[in-house]
């Protein structure tokens, strides 16, 4: 027979379980709608299902990430649905959680300490851990491919296309000899902004790098190199993301697109062996992730939990859901039957 006090205890645990107490992982008992927003033009990590930006279909999330959430739904004891919500611009994605509605944002987007914060002032976001590797590359025509296998044979009679603000821009900075490790502007690089051109003079007030730019450096559409040993940079993709950069190369605007391996084989492979990737950064490996708000502290140990077990402890990447895409719903089976 329950002594008074035991009984007592039962009747609390009933009724904190009732109001949707979070188990250890932060996940909630009862049900928790969430607002997702992914980036909308990152095939195949995070795409929107639209042709275009004005089409029903454009909150549709595919993808990796894509299946991903959904076996994370699909857990047992984990209590979370995912609203989705296409984002069409990639500048400061990241940052959402602490801008807007978004209680989670994903696309791809490689985990930084410089992103969880708004300039050099508080962090505002948390990364999850990281479910996906990545490393940088560049996209060329076939023809081009033994002209450009390296980021050294890329000149100034090059045009090298990317999106602002990503790791394949930073990237492809550093390795040309744009920038520093740090992201600071050679000097005599010029910069076309709306405000006219710009010119770098080697002091840390001119910078670009993978979480912003120096102030009236943020809407850059063009740079030009300081040297014959560096390449020009076209900015594009405001509109439809990166596949107006492969529009561009296959038309002969550009010479090539800096950005990841996976996006650019993806290309690659749609091309019919129009377009090849060379010049793969093996110095520099990238681990992506969600981000969260900062204070939101129970979400981010629910989701890196989960993620850990759909992941198998970061043995399941990009890779084996290429080869097998139902690979994390298989994983959250399991969790269900174990749990």
């Amino acid at each position: 027979m329950k002594s008074r006090g035991a009984a007592v205890l039962a009747i609390v645990m009933v009724v904190v379980s009732a109001c949707g107490a979070a188990d250890r992982s932060g996940c909630p008992s009862t049900g928790r709608v969430l607002d997702v927003g992914f980036y909308a033009y990152f095939e195949p990590v995070s795409y929107s299902a639209a042709a275009g930006p004005d089409d029903a279909g454009l909150d549709v999330h595919l993808g990796y990430e894509a299946d991903l959430l959904t076996a994370l739904e699909a857990m047992d004891h984990t209590g979370l649905t995912f609203e989705r919500h296409a984002l069409q611009d990639w500048d400061g994605i990241w940052l959402q959680p602490a801008q807007s509605d978004l209680d989670i944002v994903g696309g791809g987007i490689t985990i930084l300490e410089s992103r969880a914060r708004v300039g050099t002032g508080d962090v505002v976001v948390s990364f999850t851990e990281g479910h996906i590797t990545f490393s940088q590359s560049i996209l060329v025509r076939a023809g081009d491919a033994e002209r450009f296998r390296t980021y050294s044979d890329l000149s100034s009679d090059v045009v090298i296309g990317a999106l602002r603000g990503t790791t394949g821009e930073a990237r492809l900075l550093v390795l040309a000899g744009i920038t520093n490790e740090d992201g600071v502007l050679a000097a005599g690089v010029r910069i076309l902004t709306p405000s006219g051109t710009v010119t770098a003079d080697g002091s840390d007030g001119f910078f670009i790098h993978a979480a912003g730019a120096s102030p009236g450096l943020e809407h850059r559409s063009y740079l030009y190199p300081a040297s014959e040993a560096m390449p020009q940079v076209r900015y594009m993709g405001d509109q439809e993301g990166e596949a107006e950069l492969i529009t561009a190369l296959v038309e002969g605007r550009i010479d090539g697109v800096a950005r990841g391996v996976i996006g650019n084989s993806a290309a690659a492979d749609a091309s019919g062996g129009a377009l090849v990737v060379t010049a793969v950064d093996t110095s520099s490996e990238e681990r992506g992730g969600f981000t969260v708000a900062a204070d939101d502290t129970d979400l981010l140990r629910c989701l890196d939990s989960r993620i850990e077990w759909l992941t198998d402890g970061n043995r399941i990447d990009f890779i084996d859901w290429r080869d097998d895409p139902t690979v994390f719903m298989t994983r959250a089976q399991l969790w269900n039957e174990q749990n």
